[in-house]
């Protein structure tokens, strides 16, 4: 009897912590949407209308065969399913309007990529806030510069120089971000390095990593702000979880 009241102590405090978690996720969503609403006036009526029109065409298909009565309550699920989707990718592309052209826009863009990605924001940075972070992953090196074009360029350079020296025959890949001929947008920025093909795995990306760590602790430049703080921007993405190292 005396280990079963520990037991169901555990489990009664486990499922509290589930619940506020649970009540802070969605007062965070709640916070999101009031404020996405009195900016994207557009958002609203969307969003009924993406319910209003899933159950409409569900319900129709039900109809043809007969059986529109069964249909029409999983239309009104899978519309606000798909409404949730729309009201988060909105939101992201709100917060990367918001972040873009702002001083570690891009490493934030990158700090918060899902999968096993090992970020180090401003490895290589200039007073005027042109930036240089490095992201190992799968694809191998990949170095995502920010700023002034005519200043980023040299600084990737160098940057390029120092990482090539370390990796041996490990790809090395430089993103500029921006809007101009050549460069990747920021709201595309993590969608382009996501599609890089896989060329190590992840024992050596464990090496380089380490290895372009202790570079890293031996050099030092000015330092930047860690990332935008656009409204919103704090709040977690429903379908995005970040994973540090």
């Amino acid at each position: 009897m005396a280990k079963g009241k520990p037991d169901k102590a555990a489990k009664a405090e486990a499922r509290r912590v589930r619940k506020q978690a649970s009540k802070e996720r969605r007062g965070q969503m709640w916070q999101a949407f009031q404020m996405q609403r009195k900016e994207d006036k557009a958002l609203l009526p969307i969003l009924v209308g993406t319910v209003v029109l899933t159950t409409l065409v569900l319900f129709g298909l039900g109809y043809l065969i007969g059986i529109q009565w069964l249909t029409l309550p999983f239309g009104l699920v899978m519309g606000v399913l798909i409404a949730f989707v729309v009201f988060g990718r909105r939101l992201q592309r709100s917060v990367y309007t918001k972040a873009e052209g702002q001083p570690g826009a891009a490493g934030w863009a990158l700090e918060n990529m899902r999968g096993a990605w090992r970020v180090k924001s401003a490895v290589a940075a200039t007073t005027q806030f042109d930036a240089v972070h490095r992201v190992v992953g799968r694809p191998g090196v990949i170095l995502v510069a920010e700023g002034a074009p005519h200043r980023v360029k040299g600084l990737l350079a160098q940057e390029k120089k120092k990482v090539a020296r370390l990796v041996g025959d490990t790809p090395i890949y430089d993103i500029v971000v921006g809007n101009e001929e050549g460069q990747v947008p920021l709201s595309k920025l993590q969608r382009h390095v996501a599609k890089l093909p896989r060329n190590i795995d992840t024992k050596r990306m464990d090496t380089i990593d380490s290895r372009l760590s202790a570079l890293s602790s031996r050099g030092g430049g000015p330092a930047i702000p860690k990332g935008p703080n656009p409204a919103g921007a704090k709040i977690r993405n429903p379908q995005r979880t970040a994973r540090r190292r």
